[in-house]
């Protein structure tokens, strides 16, 4: 099993200025209220991300300008300025659209490959102010300890060159550092790295978080893997794209765990959302972690999202997300991001609706929970 992996198969603007910056993190100061219109350049824009934070965006008065390669859903935005090309400067028309542009600011949602990277940062770094680079918890080597901040170990690459993710994505942490650290040598002092953990919400093709409320919905008896306690981290991609204007806004620069929500959250709490949503009175049977484990079911594919709470993963749903508050991030109820992702899943195509791309198929969770009924027996049994 692999973390990367795991990781890799994973949107109310503050109202006053920052009153503290915690180290490496720098803002200028202001209110709710943009001081100035910005132009802001987008490098994908097109995908989840993306299109909240260009709405968001838009909402605040800002000049947008996407560059892309126009293959996904190129019929967003009509009214902003589109620029074709690609990441990869050897492709194509590579970055030939964006030579001479001057921008206020840069949101990279798209880059992956350090190379990539790198020509995009070094190209643009002579016109703009700022780089916000979108990277992942994945870039830190280890999830072992909670309450992690951002100067925990990252992770590194045996090759510096690799621009393969890996049979198992093995190589997903250790690019995304490395493009950070391409976007922070690029400009110096001008490179704001966002690390999010689970971005969910309405729109969220992978059904990763929808799949919770989904199967709740349909009652029953449910498997709740590991237990009520056990820690959740994930944030609405309207509340991340949000809080990237503001940081644009501020010209907030630093490296930031984007995670939430404020407090720990709970697969307990995960649960009673979905029950206030649905309205249902699913029976839960909760099934430990170290079981799932012994039975093949870790996270990582079918069983979206949750991880066991010890071990290698104690810390993997609770990062420290106290500097990207201090920074302005605000998160609205986990409920609201529950019922909006499930009421946008049902306005999707019948046809899509049929093929969810994640969560435990009915008969390997049928399965799961006839082994775990088994193995209860069994302890009773032996008087245990």
């Amino acid at each position: 099993m692999t973390t990367s992996r795991r990781q890799f198969l994973q949107y109310s603007l503050a109202a006053a200025a920052l009153t503290a910056c915690a180290p490496g993190m720098r803002a200028a100061s202001g209110d709710d209220r943009p001081a100035s219109k910005k132009k802001i350049l987008v490098l994908g824009g097109t995908g989840f991300l993306g299109p909240a934070f260009v709405t968001a965006a838009q909402a605040r008065g800002h000049t947008l300008t996407l560059f892309n390669r126009g293959k996904t859903r190129p019929e967003l935005f009509p009214d902003v300025e589109k620029l074709q090309g690609d990441r990869d400067p050897l492709k194509g028309e590579g970055l030939k659209a964006l030579e001479g542009r001057t921008f206020d600011a840069v949101l990279d949602t798209s880059g992956y490959y350090p190379r990539m990277v790198r020509a995009s940062a070094e190209l643009l770094a002579p016109n703009v102010g700022q780089y916000i680079f979108i990277s992942s918890v994945s870039a830190y080597a280890k999830n072992d300890t909670p309450y992690a901040d951002e100067n925990a170990a990252t992770a590194t690459l045996a090759d510096p060159n690799v621009e393969t993710m890996g049979k198992n994505y093995e190589n997903y942490g250790g690019l995304k550092r490395a493009c950070e650290e391409a976007a922070e040598k690029a400009l110096p002092g001008r490179a704001t790295i966002v690390r999010p953990g689970y971005i969910v919400g309405p729109e969220d093709r992978t059904d990763r978080y929808v799949y919770f409320p989904l199967r709740y919905e349909q009652g029953g008896e449910m498997l709740a893997p590991g237990s009520p306690s056990d820690p959740l981290q994930i944030i609405d991609a309207r509340d991340l794209a949000e809080w990237l204007v503001l940081l644009v806004e501020r010209n907030t620069t630093g490296i930031f765990n984007a995670v939430g929500p404020e407090k720990p959250w709970s697969m307990g709490e995960m649960f009673a959302a979905c029950k206030e949503v649905t309205g249902k009175d699913t029976k839960l049977i909760w099934v430990p972690g170290e079981f799932l484990l012994k039975n093949g079911e870790d996270g990582e594919g079918a069983l979206p999202i949750w991880a066991p709470a010890f071990g290698a993963y104690a810390g993997m749903h609770l990062r420290s997300n106290t500097r990207a508050v201090q920074a302005g991030l605000k998160f609205r109820s986990p409920v609201v991001t529950t019922r909006d992702a499930l009421a946008w899943f049902k306005s999707l195509p019948q046809e899509r609706q049929d093929k969810k791309r994640a969560g435990l198929p009915p008969e390997r969770e049928a399965e799961l929970l006839s082994l775990w009924a088994k193995a209860q027996q069994g302890t009773a049994a032996q008087g245990g």
